[in-house]
């Protein structure tokens, strides 16, 4: 190894002069990292992997596209993991914000560096295909010895940049070995299946971007048109392009006679009208619906090749409730257990009391703070009074910045700080409500200051010397145990006791009633208007939902995608539902008698959790069974 570092070091500095034998985009990335880097090939590279607090900042800013993009991760993985690979969704910056790879070997790829928060940029770790997929904007493989760094020469890796609609970099999907074959023709299959990944992410993250607009598909075969476009745009009432995916971005260009590079995508096709290219106006779309036959489907572009297309209907916009001195309904909870616990929670919210809501990861505890405040503003209030709901993710801000976020700053406190000062998250809260997400995640500091806050009613600034009065209701949300955190030393006492007025844990999806109301207020108003198949139906129960009704956004908006609609088949959804969680729990056993369960439930009074232990079963077994019998708890029948 040593003497195959040795030849490769002699190789780049060769290249520094004579331009080098390896492909054009490898030897040009070779002397950027000497001539404008100043990295040194000799020197040691090791991999660099960011902070848990400094990677959630990453991840948090790419939170729709990781979101958009996670199933189609995952479905690539599965095609490529048998052959040694693990997967990469790094940032515009470099950072593997998404990871997914052999457990049994995470020590071995996170000293490689292929793992979550490794820092893949080309001016710290060298040619490699996530930087240098950055710094040129196309797909490359780059394997073994291509790479500048003699740390990375046993490595192969494989990437392809993701475009925003707008013609930013959003991302790079990339696909990575720790050992591969020497030819790097072996690397072909996976630079077109990074490509092919990448292509359908960016037009997935269109749609879910656009839902307002008119979605336009275009494909040169018939087959296509309404399975997989090669292109799509995003198209106002106007007529005017508002978004585009990449290939859309080339076929402009190439319509346009106009030179391309990565600096140029920014701007290519954005704000030109439909007619302008195509013959055909925005009033023409309602004629390439999925009502049309698809061989009637043409559509031409100005001067050259024609398309088969699919227009798809903005979705409908909410329905405004109708002027009222009366204030609207409370929101709709169909969960009966969730209902009650809602209703509680308003009352004792209304009452001045500070609420500490819990739940596993994507129960949905913002949309549940929101409902309360909405509840408490519009209804307990005079009509029309405008109340704040300032969100303030705790484990996303950086630990340097907290106490300046919630608090605010003058001008001057500290380095950097806003010239004219700053108006902290506590303040623009005044009148309304603070909801503090994931609290576990705060610092001590700053839950010292904060306790004084909340104690108070007033708030300083940091640089200031007079506070400030606030008023102010509170809801905090964590999925982490509080009372565990306050026994380790990392979370106070008597804050707990300040924000855990009431305390509410909300249902995980799996053990909640109403999902098929919840899937079907979720599909209103998409596009096509979208409905389950029954099989797809029967494929949503069963499924286990780790994600929670995040999840379930994330699935359905993976399953429009794909769906001819107006129906959603079992072909449509993601293959972690249609193959189980990757968190799969244990196999069922052998199912116990209808009869038994029934006489199970009622022996325990109704307590899912002792029934499972009696049976030797899941909960969410019981819970599956009971809703496939029909069977409701007295407890939750009102």
């Amino acid at each position: 190894m040593r003497s195959a570092v040795l030849a490769h070091i002699d190789e780049l500095v060769r290249a520094a002069s004579d331009g080098g034998a390896r492909d054009p985009l490898i030897n040009q990335s070779w002397r950027r990292c000497m001539a404008e880097y100043r990295l040194d090939p000799a020197a040691p590279r090791r991999a660099y992997i960011h902070t848990q607090a400094r990677l959630r900042e990453h991840r948090d800013a790419l939170d729709d596209l990781i979101r958009v993009a996670r199933f189609g991760v995952e479905a690539l993985y599965r095609q490529v993991s048998g052959l040694g690979y693990v997967l990469i969704l790094a940032d515009a910056r470099g950072v593997a914000v998404d990871f997914i790879g052999d457990s049994s070997r995470d020590g071995e790829l996170r000293r490689a560096g292929l793992y979550r928060g490794s820092d893949w940029n080309e001016h710290l770790a060298g040619t490699c295909a996530v930087g240098t997929c950055i710094a040129t904007g196309e797909a490359l493989s780059v394997h073994l010895d291509d790479h500048f760094a003699g740390d990375h020469i046993g490595l192969t890796c494989t990437a392809a940049p993701v475009y925003a609609a707008d013609g930013t970099l959003a991302a790079v999907l990339d696909i990575s070995a720790l050992q591969a074959p020497a030819p790097k023709a072996s690397q072909h299959l996976a630079l077109q299946l990074v490509t092919s990944f990448a292509h359908r992410i960016e037009t997935a993250s269109l749609h879910n971007g656009f839902r307002r607009e008119w979605i336009l598909h275009l494909s040169r075969s018939p087959e296509f048109a309404d399975i997989e476009p090669d292109i799509a745009l995003a198209v106002d009432a106007g007529g005017r392009i508002l978004g585009l995916n990449s290939r859309a971005r080339a076929l402009i260009d190439r319509a346009l006679h106009r030179p391309r590079g990565p600096s140029d995508l920014r701007h290519a096709g954005l704000g030109l009208r439909l007619d302008a290219l195509f013959e055909a106006s925005v009033d023409d779309l309602p004629l390439l619906t999925r009502a049309v036959p698809v061989e009637r489907r043409v559509l031409r572009l100005r001067g050259g090749e024609r398309f088969y297309a699919l227009a798809l209907e903005p979705a409908a916009p909410p329905a405004r409730a109708a002027r009222s001195s009366a204030p609207p309904p409370p929101p709709d909870f169909t969960d009966p257990a969730l209902a009650t616990m809602a209703g509680r929670a308003a009352r004792l919210f209304a009452a001045g009391v500070s609420l500490l809501v819990g739940g596993e990861t994507g129960t949905g505890k913002e949309f549940f703070a929101k409902a309360i405040h909405q509840d408490w503003a519009l209804h307990r209030t005079s009509a029309g009074a405008a109340k704040p709901f300032v969100a303030v993710n705790c484990a996303a801000l950086p630990e340097t910045l907290i106490e300046s976020e919630l608090f605010g700053h003058e001008a001057g406190a500290f380095t950097g700080a806003a010239a004219k000062g700053k108006t902290g998250l506590v303040q623009q809260a005044d009148g309304g409500t603070l909801f503090l997400d994931e609290i576990g995640d705060m610092p001590l500091a700053a839950q010292t200051r904060l306790l004084r806050v909340l104690a108070e009613r007033e708030v300083t600034a940091l640089g200031a010397t007079t506070p400030q009065a606030v008023d102010i209701r509170v809801i905090a949300a964590t999925h982490r145990d509080l009372a565990a955190l306050v026994r380790d030393g990392r979370f106070r006492e008597d804050l707990l006791y300040r924000l855990a007025g009431a305390r509410f844990v909300l249902p995980p999806l799996r053990e909640r009633a109403d999902l098929p109301a919840l899937i079907a207020r979720r599909l209103v108003g998409r596009p096509g208007s979208p409905r389950l198949s029954a099989e797809a139906a029967a494929a949503l129960a069963r499924h286990s939902w780790p994600g929670n009704v995040r999840e379930l956004v994330s699935v359905l908006d993976y399953a429009c995608a794909l769906a001819e609609e107006p129906e959603i088949g079992l072909s449509d959804l993601p293959p972690t539902v249609l193959a189980g969680s990757i968190n799969d729990a244990p196999p069922e056993a052998a199912p116990a008698g209808d009869d038994a369960l029934t006489a199970a439930l009622r022996r325990r009074a109704w307590n899912v959790s002792a029934v499972a232990r009696d049976l030797g079963l899941d909960r969410s077994t019981v819970h599956r069974r009971m809703r496939r019998l029909g069977l409701v708890s007295p407890n939750h029948a009102g």
